[in-house]
Protein backbone atom coordinates (compact mmCIF):
# COMPACT_ATOMS: atom_id res chain seq x y z
CA UNK A 1 0.00 0.00 0.00
CA UNK A 2 1.08 3.26 -0.69
CA UNK A 3 1.20 6.35 1.81
CA UNK A 4 1.41 9.90 0.51
CA UNK A 5 1.48 12.95 3.05
CA UNK A 6 -1.38 15.54 3.04
CA UNK A 7 0.66 17.78 4.72
CA UNK A 8 1.72 21.12 2.03
CA UNK A 9 5.88 20.89 2.01
CA UNK A 10 6.71 24.30 2.94
CA UNK A 11 10.69 23.94 3.33
CA UNK A 12 10.97 26.17 -0.02
CA UNK A 13 8.66 28.72 1.11
CA UNK A 14 9.96 29.56 4.66
CA UNK A 15 6.01 28.81 5.53
CA UNK A 16 4.92 32.06 3.71
CA UNK A 17 2.31 31.64 0.90
CA UNK A 18 2.84 33.06 -2.29
CA UNK A 19 0.86 36.15 -3.21
CA UNK A 20 -1.82 35.87 -5.41
CA UNK A 21 -1.24 37.67 -8.95
CA UNK A 22 -4.32 39.61 -10.09
CA UNK A 23 -4.90 38.93 -13.74
CA UNK A 24 -4.25 41.83 -16.16
CA UNK A 25 -7.93 42.97 -16.82
CA UNK A 26 -8.04 43.30 -12.51
CA UNK A 27 -4.91 45.54 -12.72
CA UNK A 28 -6.41 47.83 -15.64
CA UNK A 29 -9.66 48.54 -13.97
CA UNK A 30 -7.70 49.11 -10.58
CA UNK A 31 -5.40 51.98 -12.54
CA UNK A 32 -8.09 52.89 -14.25
CA UNK A 33 -10.14 53.85 -10.93
CA UNK A 34 -7.28 55.51 -9.26
CA UNK A 35 -6.37 57.56 -12.30
CA UNK A 36 -10.61 58.86 -11.88
CA UNK A 37 -9.73 59.16 -8.24
CA UNK A 38 -7.03 61.00 -8.72
CA UNK A 39 -8.56 63.39 -11.25
CA UNK A 40 -11.73 63.86 -8.77
CA UNK A 41 -9.39 65.20 -5.81
CA UNK A 42 -7.60 66.88 -8.09
CA UNK A 43 -10.58 68.81 -9.89
CA UNK A 44 -11.67 69.12 -5.99
CA UNK A 45 -8.82 70.88 -4.82
CA UNK A 46 -9.11 73.60 -7.84
CA UNK A 47 -12.98 73.96 -6.93
CA UNK A 48 -11.84 74.66 -3.57
CA UNK A 49 -8.89 77.22 -4.33
CA UNK A 50 -10.69 79.01 -6.54
CA UNK A 51 -13.55 80.00 -3.58
CA UNK A 52 -11.47 81.06 -1.16
CA UNK A 53 -9.98 77.25 0.12
CA UNK A 54 -12.73 76.82 2.98
CA UNK A 55 -14.51 73.54 2.92
CA UNK A 56 -17.65 75.05 4.15
CA UNK A 57 -21.20 73.67 4.12
CA UNK A 58 -21.79 75.20 0.73
CA UNK A 59 -18.91 73.91 -0.62
CA UNK A 60 -19.46 70.29 0.12
CA UNK A 61 -22.73 70.68 -1.19
CA UNK A 62 -21.60 72.00 -4.70
CA UNK A 63 -18.96 69.06 -4.73
CA UNK A 64 -21.44 66.90 -3.96
CA UNK A 65 -23.84 68.06 -6.64
CA UNK A 66 -20.46 67.48 -9.48
CA UNK A 67 -19.44 64.74 -8.30
CA UNK A 68 -22.21 62.70 -7.22
CA UNK A 69 -24.61 63.52 -9.68
CA UNK A 70 -25.38 62.35 -12.95
CA UNK A 71 -22.75 64.31 -15.17
CA UNK A 72 -22.91 64.24 -19.06
CA UNK A 73 -19.46 65.27 -19.21
CA UNK A 74 -18.23 61.08 -17.51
Amino acid sequence: MAYTSVVPNLAYTDGKAAPVRRGILARVLDALMAARMRQAEREIATYLSDTGGKFTDEAEREIERRFLANSPRW
